[in-house]
């Protein structure tokens, strides 16, 4: 009784792997097995099973809500007798380092610009607006890269503003993860998307509220639409080591990479400094800004240990 009414209170419906296949129902495949096999991050697991299973229905879905929000804009538009330009839908995607948002960010941009009408579909990840390394090596938060606070908040809302009002071209700066760092005096332009994909560790928080009530925009404001990657923390541990491990004799190898000194560790030696790497900073984040923002998506993946996606939350309507 008590698991019965926990679940009705839920403002989720939960789905099993087999029950959200289902809402596939007809659409059709649009990617081949070599352009999934590209689309996918280092050890993240991804084929067109999964692709089918989990992504096609999501497609689905989010081609209704598209649908749904711009009549909803025309209906406005006809209210207030504007004519403003055609807003963008936004999506967001958050969730844990190593839990494979970056793989989920691509399959659904491959996806949605292969609709029928070929809607011009932008990714931006929130990396680029991280403050460059000098700034939080001054400020003393380069062990809290990657936590709320290492980011340039009002940078990133000026470029969702931008995004949102149909301003053309708005900029984000690139970030480089060999280097590990911005890339100064460089931007990838996104201009008038059909749908902008934002994809990023903090990109669901709200932070502290005001008491006197006055308007604090935050990044989740901006979306139409949110998809929280979820992951047992035993299991994202190892899929960070296990990263990590690739990454030592691969990336890592080049002198040019702000990990380079890792390149020469034993394997024993990399699992101790990837197992503190995680501890010390990765899994404070978690536990303090992105695991708590979890509920404020309206579709919850939750992953596996091989990867896969073995359920799948809803927010109800």
């Amino acid at each position: 009784m008590e698991q019965r009414t926990e679940e009705n209170l839920s403002p989720y419906r939960t789905f099993t792997r087999s029950a959200w296949a289902a809402m596939r129902e007809d659409a059709p495949m649009t990617l081949t097995s070599d352009e999934v096999q590209r689309l996918h991050s280092l050890h993240d697991r991804l084929d067109i099973k999964e692709v089918e299973d989990i992504y096609l229905p999501l497609s689905r879905l989010l081609s209704m809500y598209v649908d749904a929000t711009q009549r909803l804009f025309v209906a406005q538009e006809r209210f207030l007798r504007t004519e403003d330009a055609k807003m963008p839908y936004i999506i967001g995607v958050a969730g844990s380092v190593a839990v494979g948002k970056s793989t989920t960010a691509r399959v659904l941009q491959a996806l949605l610009a292969r609709w029928p009408h070929v809607p011009k579909v932008d990714l931006v990840t929130t990396d680029g607006f991280l403050y460059p390394n000098a700034v939080l090596a001054r400020e003393g938060l380069m062990e809290k890269k990657g936590f709320p606070e290492s980011y340039d908040l009002p940078a990133l809302l000026r470029f969702l503003t931008d995004v949102k009002a149909g301003r053309r071209p708005a900029r984000a700066p690139i970030y480089s993860h060999l280097i590990y760092d911005v890339i100064p005096n460089q931007w990838v332009e996104v201009d008038r998307p059909d749908i902008l994909i934002v994809e990023g560790l903090n990109v669901l928080q709200t932070g502290r509220l005001p008491r006197d009530g006055k308007a604090i925009p935050f990044v989740s404001d901006f979306f139409d639409f949110s998809v929280y990657l979820d992951a047992e923390e035993d299991v994202l541990k190892n899929w960070y080591v296990d990263r990590f491990l690739t990454l030592r004799g691969t990336a890592f190898r080049d002198p040019k990479s702000y990990f380079h000194r890792y390149a020469r560790l034993s394997d024993k030696e990399a699992v101790v400094t990837a197992s503190d790497i995680w501890e010390r900073i990765n899994l404070v984040n978690l536990h303090e800004n992105i695991l708590p923002t979890r509920q404020r998506a309206d579709l919850i993946l939750k992953k596996c240990q091989n990867h896969t996606i073995e359920n799948v939350s809803l927010r109800r309507l």
